[in-house]
């Protein structure tokens, strides 16, 4: 603060008020900074690339394991300590649940899944869910399609009216990434889109087996509504959407350029959905 405000007020009255003693402020300016204060310096420029590279997102935990990533020796309390003195910080999340309406499951679906959300393999394990999103042209309806297996979005659709054309458009879209016609089970809540016969019968159609959430358990879709909230957070409550195109545009890009894969998953072992999809498929071949 006495280097900054050098040229406004003397440096023996600001010493004198700060309780310094002159002879020690002449003393550390003629030493320049000290090695710690420098490897700081250095480190708080590799700490906002990372943050700017990840759209600001990140808080101390991500930002100190990416740091880890690319060889920076460092302790995570001092990322921490760093990124509040520069004023950088994560989105913080909010737990909030939403009810929606159910359909009646029908008869022959049952919880494959039971909370189970672990797959040894890929395409064994798909989740599925429909959320919204606000813009000033009125509201666009978001369906994905996640693998359990790498927790990544295989297939999504986005429509400015809520129907089954939406929910049967993203599984489509998973389905491009089937390398064969192997049985896989896609879990669901009961909304009335999921229950509906039409989309049923296009499960049995093409061999996908239908599980469905218990009445008003929220948890057994917990990573659907888990990346919705991740979503959210992290993009569509920094925004105002003007119209639904520009709503499009900006959650293709949190989808397909952030999230499969740049941001790391805490299930994944920090690597992205993408990254580790494809480290496991070298070592599969």
């Amino acid at each position: 603060m006495i280097q900054r405000c050098r040229k406004r007020f003397p440096i023996r009255m600001m010493c004198r008020l700060l309780r310094i003693s002159p002879s020690g402020y002449y003393a550390k300016q003629r030493r320049g900074l000290s090695a710690r204060a420098k490897a700081n310096a250095q480190l708080v420029q590799e700490i906002h690339a990372i943050y700017t590279e990840h759209d600001g997102v990140y808080g101390s935990p991500k930002v100190w394991q990416e740091l880890q990533t690319r060889g920076q020796s460092c302790g995570q309390h001092r990322v921490a300590r760093l990124m509040k003195r520069e004023g950088l910080q994560g989105i913080p999340s909010r737990k909030r649940w939403r009810r929606r309406k159910s359909g009646d499951r029908p008869q022959d679906v049952t919880n494959h899944l039971a909370r189970d959300f672990e797959a040894a393999t890929p395409n064994t394990k798909w989740v599925t869910d429909i959320t919204y999103i606000r813009t000033a042209e009125g509201w666009l309806y978001l369906a994905v399609v996640l693998d359990l297996f790498s927790r990544q979005v295989i297939g999504w659709a986005m429509q400015p009216h809520l129907g089954r054309e939406l929910a049967i458009q993203a599984v489509l879209m998973a389905m491009g990434q089937r390398p064969t016609a192997e049985v896989v089970v896609l879990h669901s809540d009961r909304g009335t889109q999921y229950t509906a016969d039409e989309f049923q019968a296009f499960l049995k159609t093409y061999g996908i087996v239908s599980s469905m959430s218990g009445v008003g358990n929220c948890y057994d879709n917990a990573v659907a509504e888990s990346f919705f909230g991740l979503l959210k957070r992290e993009r569509v409550h920094r925004r105002r959407y003007q119209t639904r195109a520009e709503a499009r545009t900006d959650i293709f890009d949190y989808i397909e350029r952030f999230y499969n894969r740049q941001r790391q998953h805490s299930y994944t072992k920090g690597l992205s959905p993408k990254a580790f999809a494809k480290q496991v498929a070298k070592t599969l071949n």
